[in-house]
């Protein structure tokens, strides 16, 4: 059930005056649940000089969400955005922003405000990183606390699965599984992502939550349904839809194969 097109105006807020009327009843993790399988587009691919009109695009294909990658070029080697663009994104999407930051227990507020929906951390980026995600969970959503943030922690491909835990799982909503490591262009998904989806399903329910499992990195139209096969409720894919052709009707192929693969 596609909830794209509520939840925030034109000029990018989301308060609640503004909800339809399903959008004001969900949390934002409840929200996200009821959207998956899906995908989450990543936004740094697209025609950033026609921003507003790409995010139309994939509004009027069916996509529900965006990503946003903010690297802040220590953590990994590339340097992109930051929060005033996740602020300029005018959408009634989801916004979903991944940070690749060195220790960014003090800028999470700033993402916040920012309007992001979901904040999905790296384990590997903080020494403290039960406390960051338990900071995390104080922050109350730009339209208020009823909505709640949804908290993801993200693990590099070489970050073993055993990190998952009970006192990281008690504070997390979201898993997402790179398949590449951040901040170098030209890799192919790793081969063992699959078996380490399957992995952390098997984790996640151990826990008895409602904890989402997503991929990203080294997506592409031949292996995003299984990928969804292999468990995924969410795939992070930019370049396959954005490819500088037909970005819709990519989005709706990359859509249809989660969709109809994770049903399966």
């Amino acid at each position: 059930m596609s909830t794209s097109g509520q939840g925030r105006s034109e000029t990018g807020d989301s308060s609640p005056d503004v909800l339809g009327t399903e959008a004001a009843i969900l949390t934002t993790a409840e929200r996200l649940r009821s959207i998956c399988p899906t995908i989450s587009v990543g936004t740094l691919t697209a025609d950033l000089m026609h921003l507003g009109d790409e995010l139309a695009l994939l509004e009027e294909a069916g996509v529900s969400m965006v990503h946003v990658d903010v690297m802040d070029g220590c953590f990994c080697p590339t340097l992109t955005v930051g929060a005033p663009y996740v602020k300029g994104l005018r959408t009634p999407l989801i916004k979903d922003v991944h940070l690749m930051m060195h220790e960014p227990l003090s800028r999470l507020e700033d993402y916040a405000a920012a309007g992001a929906d979901v904040i999905t951390v790296q384990l590997e980026s903080a020494i403290h990183i039960h406390r960051l995600l338990q900071h995390l969970g104080c922050i109350e959503h730009i339209s208020g606390p009823e909505r709640g943030l949804v908290r993801g922690l993200a693990l590099n491909p070489g970050t073993a699965l055993e990190w998952l835990t009970a006192p990281l799982l008690d504070e997390i909503d979201l898993i997402v599984l790179l398949a590449v490591d951040p901040g170098w262009g030209g890799q192919v998904l790793s081969p063992v992502t699959y078996s380490r989806v399957a992995k952390v399903r098997e984790i996640v329910a151990t826990t008895g939550r409602e904890i989402l499992v997503a991929v990203d990195g080294g997506v592409t139209r031949d292996n995003i349904a299984p990928l969804a096969r292999a468990g995924a409720d969410i795939v992070v894919t930019g370049s396959a839809v954005f490819d500088g052709k037909a970005a819709a009707t990519n989005a709706k192929f990359m859509l249809a194969a989660m969709q109809t693969a994770g049903a399966g």
